[in-house]
């Protein structure tokens, strides 16, 4: 089992691996850069930048870096040029950089030389906060704005793809909604009863699941107690799947924001992770979106 309860784990196991090329498209971005140094200190990454030269070298030299830039004259040409070499196998993890997302996207999934794997693409974050013995992931709270029901088992399957390759052996999986009982007015509790039905019967694999389950009960042993609510995810849960988008933008917000905590996201799906952080983010933020991505990349199957 993994032994990672906050975010100074992750990057000491992130340490312990190989450093992985990222390469940061529309590198004329100073936020960016700043990362990546970071990352680079840490021993974690290998840098490789695409985009406006001229601005990128300036940006390079000031923060001490001396490392070459692939030059690309717009958006469109260095979202191409940076997939294309993880596509190629000359890097391994895809950073945002000065560039709009959906352009990004657009490249990654393209037809012909994409990073296309047949799966939905999500976002799946890591909340770092004191009161929590452990990091808690949640997912979509980025992507997929309201996922039906087999949308959400897509969601879940790459989530616990994600967590396994970073050392969850069997993560344990809570579908959130604001009860932890069906009720028929609130069809987010009906989708998570489903759900974990499949869970019990086969249908999704190599994690526990269980729901509808309240926030309070999922992440406490003494509020699933209180509320009888058992189960080997009462209490425990690693991962929280929230039923739209809003909700899990929410809950990360407020883990930042409201309990002091620090905040880790990726995109997954594609066949490489994809580190899409915002200007807003913390530096320690943005490094453990790049540990995050360290570690996933040749992990457990």
């Amino acid at each position: 089992m993994v032994d990672m309860k906050n975010f100074s784990d992750l990057i000491r196991l992130a340490k312990g691996r190989e450093p992985k090329r990222v390469v940061l498209i529309g590198s004329e971005d100073r936020e960016g850069v700043k990362a990546l140094k970071l990352a680079v200190e840490e021993g974690i990454a290998l840098p490789i930048f695409v985009g406006d030269e001229k601005r990128t070298s300036q940006i390079l030299s000031e923060e001490g870096l001396e490392i070459e830039v692939i030059p690309a004259y717009s958006s469109d040409e260095a979202c191409e040029k940076g997939v294309k070499l993880v596509r190629q196998g000359r890097a391994d993890i895809v950073m945002k950089g000065l560039v709009k997302t959906s352009t990004l996207l657009k490249a990654v999934l393209n037809k012909e030389w994409g990073l296309r794997s047949g799966k939905v693409l999500s976002h799946i974050a890591a909340l770092d906060v004191p009161s929590i013995d452990r990091i808690v992931f949640v997912t979509d709270g980025g992507m997929i704005i309201k996922p039906d029901l087999q949308t959400k088992v897509s969601i879940i399957e790459n989530a616990v793809k994600f967590l396994r390759s970073i050392g969850y052996e069997k993560p344990k999986v809570a579908l959130i909604t604001a009860v932890e009982v069906v009720n028929d007015e609130m069809p987010e509790t009906l989708d998570a009863a489903v759900i974990a039905k499949m869970a019990q019967r086969g249908q999704i694999s190599s994690c526990e699941v269980d729901g509808p389950l309240g926030l309070d009960n999922a992440l406490s042993l003494e509020a699933a107690k209180i509320k009888n609510v058992t189960g080997p995810v009462a209490g425990m849960a690693d991962l929280l799947v929230v039923p739209e988008i809003a909700a899990g933008n929410f809950l990360g917000k407020s883990a930042v924001y409201l309990a002091g905590g620090t905040i880790a996201g990726l995109v997954v799906g594609a066949i490489a992770p994809i580190v899409i952080v915002s200007r807003a983010d913390s530096a320690s933020s943005k490094l453990a979106s790049i540990a995050l991505a360290s570690l996933s990349t040749g992990g457990n199957p």
